[in-house]
């Protein structure tokens, strides 16, 4: 038996391209495979972290509901509070400025035909009575200590109730500017005891002389 060696090499480059065809098909095939195997795996934690942002995002608008209704809250009672307060102690202290100093003689009267003399003397009047008042009944205190024209800083977090800002306010406190007035503020009030069935609205009775 003869063989034809030239023959030998081509059966076996046909085989080995063969092989190598079916290589690469397989290659494809388990790249293609894993590539799917990757995307489901990637598409599950999106899933989760889509799922996470929906109770965050009812979190935050549970607050914001919150806050808006502790506002609510706020503005409400501050309307009680101004419907129901007692103006009793208002009307006492002004018919005991009245008593004292002519209080509301003074600013019902019409000044045009009153000298400035005339006016200064009364306003002299009311000056003496009225610090009797103050005196007698309330005590007061600065809200500021310094001197007036003097540069002071305002710090954050301030009481707009007892510092008012003027003149070109612009960002946030802390604020340096110009003690134009200490202000006031009272300490203690001590009005006489109103007796039971009192009208506190008559601030001062009409007068009639015998």
């Amino acid at each position: 038996m003869t063989f034809d060696l030239q023959m030998i090499p081509q059966t076996f480059d046909m085989l080995h391209a063969g092989l190598a065809v079916s290589s690469v098909l397989l290659l494809i095939i388990a790249v293609s495979r894993k590539s799917k195997v990757i995307e489901k795996i990637v598409e599950k934690p999106v899933e989760k972290i889509i799922e996470v942002e929906k109770p965050v995002e009812k979190i935050i608008e549970v607050e914001k509901i919150v806050e808006v209704e502790k506002v609510i809250e706020k503005v409400v009672e501050v309307e009680s509070k101004l419907a129901t307060a007692s103006t009793d102690s208002a009307m006492q202290l002004l018919s005991i400025m009245q008593q004292e100093a002519r209080l509301i003689d003074f600013l019902k009267e019409d000044l045009t035909s009153f000298s400035d003399e005339d006016v200064g003397a009364a306003a002299r009047v009311i000056h003496t009575g009225g610090q009797k008042v103050l005196n007698d009944y309330i005590t007061l205190a600065h809200i500021r200590n310094e001197d007036e024209e003097t540069r002071i800083v305002v710090a954050e977090g301030f009481n707009p109730q007892e510092i008012r800002l003027t003149g070109n306010v612009t960002g946030h406190a802390p604020f340096n500017g110009t003690l134009v007035h200490k202000g006031w503020k009272a300490t203690a009030m001590n009005l006489p005891k109103l007796a039971e069935n009192y009208d506190a609205s008559v601030i001062a009775p009409a007068e009639v002389e015998l």
